[in-house]
């Protein structure tokens, strides 16, 4: 097994258990439920014997982090692959697969056919995105490839530092160009800002192309929004669509983000996607 770090007790004033210790020692165990999953999964030795969360720490001792063997599956579908470095990358989501899940055919068991290893020392088995797309949503996904790229780029997530921007068609067109909803989410705080980019008609209805940009990030917020506003995503039949389109017109279009280690601002933008200019195309007229 692949060591991952090691650490040589100095001398300690106090009687301390290795859950506790190695959680302050061990940047890749940063709680002491991660030291418990670790223990649990015989991946924290010392002295080279398998560590308990009974052993004491002694002054002089060695403790190791292993890597934990794990076999996945790749899916071997390819992706654009837009930026990546020794710790993140940045790649382009089609449409109609799951970011990952319980399931072989996720955006996330096809990164390794697509991304090159860390060599990092405290690199990730595997590469893992940090936020998700929804199965049929399309667009820019950031994808981390070691521990400290994946905690800091969560903690921007958390604290709303990582800015993101969404183009969908819809049914319908605003009374207001510019706007937001804030209506709640489950019960929880939801708010979504919206520009009204273009007006569309057909020969018996009307679409528009908007920009979005969720200030939160609840589970479908853009396509519950759009839907209580009766302006549904065009194909997203789930919400109200009366139009069937292989996926959703919903794309992740921009994103903004700081370099976990570098501290870089990091931006992202894709042009109006083929699918919706087809649909525009196909659809409009004069």
């Amino acid at each position: 097994m692949k060591i991952l770090e090691e650490h040589s007790v100095p001398a300690i004033d106090k009687n301390i258990r290795l859950q506790e210790y190695a959680a302050l020692v061990f940047t890749q165990l940063p709680t002491r439920s991660a030291v418990k999953k670790a223990i649990k999964k015989k991946l924290l030795y010392i002295d080279g014997n398998i560590a308990t969360t009974a052993t004491w720490i002694k002054e002089g001792q060695k403790i190791s982090l292993y890597a934990q063997n794990l076999t996945k599956k790749i899916f071997k579908l390819d992706l654009k692959v837009l930026f990546e470095d020794n710790q993140l990358a940045v790649l382009v989501k089609p449409g109609g697969y799951p970011t990952s899940g319980n399931y072989f055919k996720t955006i996330e068991n096809a990164l390794p056919h697509n991304l090159s290893p860390s060599t990092a020392p405290d690199a990730l088995t595997y590469p893992i995105p940090v936020h998700r797309l929804d199965n049929p949503t399309s667009g820019l996904l950031i994808i981390a490839k070691t521990i400290i790229a994946r905690q800091a780029l969560y903690q921007q997530f958390e604290t709303k530092q990582v800015n993101k921007t969404y183009q969908a068609l819809i049914t319908g067109k605003f009374l207001q160009k510019t706007g937001k909803f804030a209506t709640p989410i489950a019960q929880k705080k939801a708010e979504t800002h919206y520009t009204q980019l273009k007006t569309y008609k057909t020969n018996t209805t009307i679409f528009s192309l908007v920009e979005l940009k969720p200030i939160t990030g609840r589970t479908h917020q853009l396509r519950i929004h759009l839907s209580e506003a009766k302006h549904p995503i065009i194909g997203d039949i789930s919400y109200g669509s009366t139009i069937n389109t292989p996926n959703i017109m919903l794309t992740a279009t921009g994103i903004k983000f700081q370099h976990p280690t570098t501290s870089e601002e990091l931006s992202f933008t894709l042009e109006c996607p083929k699918k919706f200019l087809q649909f525009i195309r196909k659809n409009s007229v004069s």
